[in-house]
């Protein structure tokens, strides 16, 4: 699992784990030092296009996204890395390298590369081909190269050095079934609305949503991969679009009944002041309402889901928690459908 932060009742402040972190979903947030606006719009179309090139290197799978003025927000699924016999040789990595254009030293990789050759030297040119499997597959290797690049980017840009990032990074994991997954993807494609910058997610073009409304095949096979965790089942591109959209906006239970200019009864969404009005009478929300507020479940529970798969989570890495820790699910408060977190939050749960 990839660095997420204190846990309450774990005895290290952090985690880490060796070698590569699991397959499965991560949601990752990064911020810019000290927290400044300084990604505009030149920022922001750089970190895109250097995120697409590290999720094809790296062999992950972006399922959305969402770059703000000063953090950013990705929804990661990692594949269980190939068989040894499987992975791309030597020569297919160097095509890769060939295509990522923050790469500068592929023409010294593969001087080295003729070089073994020429002397037979087949261990030393197996040496370098693990590293570079090394950096495939796995959440924390894609982060980091991600991250790395931008700031070289923006360095030379700007004319600066130094540490461009607040920290390394967080990361919640996250169930690939049922509503899990869905409710961290919308809350994530919902920031630029929460912020106040848009009405509609589809008008913030830095985001997932935006880019498969736009038509962007990544973006679009990455919101299918979502709904169908959801449904349990394959759809097709335009009818998991469709599906998304309506949770997003969550038709129907998350929005009451209002008047309309002409005094005739409308259907109006909840506004966030009724949302923290709900949650501070101890009533509790559906998903829909639930991720229009900010909720640090979805960046600081550790890892999200249901019961089951927290519990499994939680008896996995059983030995970094303190001996008084009998469970690991704790109930995401004020949800009413049934989402479990690692962390037990007690204070500043809601934005």
């Amino acid at each position: 699992m990839p660095e997420c932060g204190a846990m309450g009742g774990m005895r290290m402040a952090r985690m880490k784990v060796p070698g590569h972190a699991p397959s499965g979903f991560y949601h990752c947030l990064s911020r810019v030092v000290d927290r400044r606006f300084i990604l505009g719009q030149a920022e922001k179309e750089e970190f895109v296009r250097l995120m697409r090139e590290y999720e094809a290197f790296c062999g992950v799978r972006v399922l959305t996204f969402i770059v703000m003025s000063n953090h950013f927000h990705v929804l990661v699924e990692v594949p269980q890395a190939p068989a040894p016999e499987e992975r791309p040789g030597m020569d297919q990595v160097l095509g890769m390298l060939k295509k990522l254009t923050g790469h500068q030293n592929v023409g010294t990789v593969r001087q080295q590369v003729e070089l073994f050759r020429e002397l037979k030297d087949a261990p030393a040119e197996a040496e370098l081909l693990a590293r570079y499997h090394a950096r495939m597959w796995d959440v924390s290797a894609f982060m980091k190269l991600l991250k790395q690049r931008f700031s070289q980017w923006y360095n030379r840009r700007q004319g600066r050095k130094g540490t461009l990032w607040e920290e390394r990074f967080k990361s919640v994991v996250v169930e690939g079934a049922g509503r899990a997954l869905l409710g961290m993807a919308a809350y994530i494609d919902l920031n630029s609305v929460r912020a106040g910058l848009v009405k509609d997610p589809k008008d913030y073009r830095w985001s997932g949503y935006a880019e498969a409304v736009a038509g962007v095949k990544w973006a679009r096979e990455g919101l299918r991969r979502v709904m169908e965790g959801r449904m349990g089942k394959v759809l097709g591109p335009k009818r998991a679009l469709e599906g998304y959209r309506m949770e997003l906006f969550n038709v129907g239970r998350e929005e009451r009944e209002a008047m309309d200019a002409q005094g005739r009864r409308a259907r109006g969404s909840l506004s966030r002041q009724a949302v923290k009005e709900v949650l501070a009478g101890k009533g509790r929300l559906g998903l829909g309402a639930y991720v229009r507020c900010r909720v640090r479940y979805f960046c600081d529970g550790a890892v999200l889901g249901s019961r089951e798969f927290v519990e499994g989570m939680f008896r996995a890495g059983r030995h970094r928690f303190g001996a008084k820790r009998k469970s690991g699910a704790r109930r995401m408060k004020g949800l009413e459908e049934e989402l479990y977190a690692l962390r037990d939050l007690r204070v500043g749960v809601f934005g």
